[in-house]
């Protein structure tokens, strides 16, 4: 098992320090040419392996995800050079939500709840599902620990069962079919 206490120390500020900020008008280069004000998130990139955001942009089961990591400002983050380990609730994970819950979270006053949510699903780390023991326990980037748990050939994150891993440029994306809610 792999310690994450000391990345998390450094995760956590990053976190919040790397998140876009609005903004300000264009700079202008030596050239004179605008400079670009987006992130890693931004770069055109068809050719080498997609970071663990491109995947979940690119998969239609993962809209939500997107919608919420986007307006939760934490796409550059998840876009930069991790590792990361994403536990990524499907669409129909969200939908198992009690109504209202992701409109909810969607809402300027809630931001700093939807961000805790988020970054619960992901860790600094890759873990590819063999590496994963019944009863282990992962530091998660919002600070707090999330157990992983076996029955029978299924792994679970929480109560999040992981039907799918893709891995990506910088980590790998383990698909749930639930969304755990830190306690």
């Amino acid at each position: 098992m792999r310690s994450t206490a000391p990345f998390l120390t450094l995760l956590v500020p990053l976190l919040i320090a790397c998140a876009p900020k609005p903004a300000a008008a264009p700079a202008s280069g030596e050239s004179g040419a605008p400079v670009s004000a987006a992130g890693m998130a931004a770069v055109q990139d068809d050719a080498s392996q997609k970071d663990v955001v491109k995947i979940a942009a690119g998969s239609p089961d993962h809209s939500t995800l997107v919608a919420a990591v986007t307006h939760a400002k934490l796409v550059d983050v998840l876009a930069s050079s991790g590792p990361y380990t994403v536990f990524a609730p499907t669409n129909a994970a969200f939908e198992k939500l009690p109504p209202g819950t992701v409109d909810d979270l969607l809402k300027p006053a809630n931001l700093a709840t939807l961000q805790a949510i988020l970054r619960h699903h992901v860790t600094t780390s890759v873990y590819e599902v063999a590496e994963f023991t019944d009863g282990q326990t992962l530091g998660m980037a919002d600070g707090k620990s999330a157990a992983i748990s076996k029955r029978g050939a299924d792994v679970f994150f929480g109560e999040g069962r992981i039907v799918a891993s893709i891995r990506g440029s910088n980590g790998i994306v383990h698909v749930i079919d639930a969304v755990v809610v830190p306690k």
